[in-house]
């Protein structure tokens, strides 16, 4: 519900909706896709709201349709239907928030359990890819390379929300974000999924995407790292001359 949180990772959408000093890049793309998809999803969203239905509500069965997707189709190979499933669930991310706008529901536990349920998601999904890894896909590389992509979503979205909580501005967003990392793991495990219908080669796609994600974040992390540590400094370098003054 619109009010913003620490620890937001990324213009993904739902009820915190805000992101911290954005590229030009990633703030037009975001400007215009979720104009785009605001306008799409906001009938939805009045109907549900007509119903009764609470943006808490969707925000649940969102992540319980993200984690259906990821750890009963995944660890199977099936992953052309696991990312079928789970896009169909990622929008409620979007109609969420448009259902609190629509309301006039501001509150801190509604930006609290989307952020959260958030991190549930994303975990979900590369266990997923972990579980495949370490049973029938037999590679324990990229087992530890989707377990690393799982630790590493994490740490990146809590140097944000810890740095935050403790008065720093955290002026930085990082190579890639949560967005990033969606896009870039599912487009590749859906596509990736088409070997089954006898596309050859195309399985190829989801290693190299969970490499890039695992690179980006490492990177994402020790930019995030260096910017509260320069911000501490630099807070700290303000408070002693305030006192000696």
């Amino acid at each position: 519900m619109e009010v913003p949180g620490p620890g937001y990772d990324g213009p993904a959408g739902g009820q915190q909706g805000r992101a911290a000093t954005p590229t030009v890049g990633k703030a037009m793309l975001n400007k215009y896709a979720r104009a785009f998809f605001t306008r799409v999803l906001t009938p939805f969203a009045a109907f549900l709201l007509r119903r009764g239905v609470s943006p808490d509500a969707v925000t649940l069965l969102g992540t319980a349709g993200v984690m259906a997707g990821a750890l009963v189709f995944f660890p199977r190979g099936e992953f052309f239907w696991g990312t079928i499933v789970i896009t169909s669930f990622v929008f409620s991310d979007l109609v969420d928030g448009n259902m609190a706008r629509q309301a006039g529901i501001s509150s801190r536990w509604g930006a609290f359990l989307d952020s959260t349920l958030d991190r549930v998601a994303d975990g979900a999904i590369f266990g997923g890819f972990a579980l495949w890894y370490a049973g029938n896909g037999d590679d324990n590389v990229l087992c530890a390379v989707s377990i690393f992509c799982l630790a590493s979503g994490q740490v990146v979205s809590y140097t944000k929300a810890r740095g935050e909580s403790i008065g720093l501005p955290v002026a930085v967003n990082g190579l890639i974000e949560r967005a990033e990392r969606l896009v870039i793991s599912l487009v590749a495990a859906g596509l990736a999924g088409l070997h089954k219908f006898g596309v050859p080669g195309i399985q190829i796609l989801l290693p190299i995407a969970l490499w890039i994600v695992a690179v980006g974040s490492l990177i994402t992390l020790v930019q995030r790292v260096v910017t509260v540590r320069r911000e501490a400094a630099e807070a700290d370098a303000a408070a002693a001359g305030e006192a000696a003054s």
